[in-house]
């Protein structure tokens, strides 16, 4: 993994899961990576009748806060999936 430069205090990966568990009502957050790359994939019937774009947007918009500034915990999300629970 490449190394990436952050004062971000604690575990990343939890900070994500929160951020998005808390934001997107009823929403379960699985987070991998690290090194400022990460994976998620999300499951929630808030996505239910919402394109692919506007359901990824719901989850950057719940994780922006840990992508911005020039030591930002997160650098990229690699890969973003979001699903409703029937398609989970």
């Amino acid at each position: 993994m490449s190394c990436h430069t952050t004062d971000f205090q604690g575990s990343v990966i939890d900070a994500l899961q929160e951020a998005i568990e808390q934001n997107i009502p009823n929403s379960q957050a699985e987070v991998s990576g690290g090194g400022g790359h990460f994976s998620i994939a999300v499951t929630s019937p808030a996505f239910a009748g919402k394109g692919m774009l506007e359901s990824q947007r719901m989850v950057y918009s719940a994780i922006t806060h840990l992508m911005k500034g020039d030591a930002a915990p997160v650098h990229a999300v690699d890969s973003l999936k979001t699903r409703t629970p029937p398609e989970a």
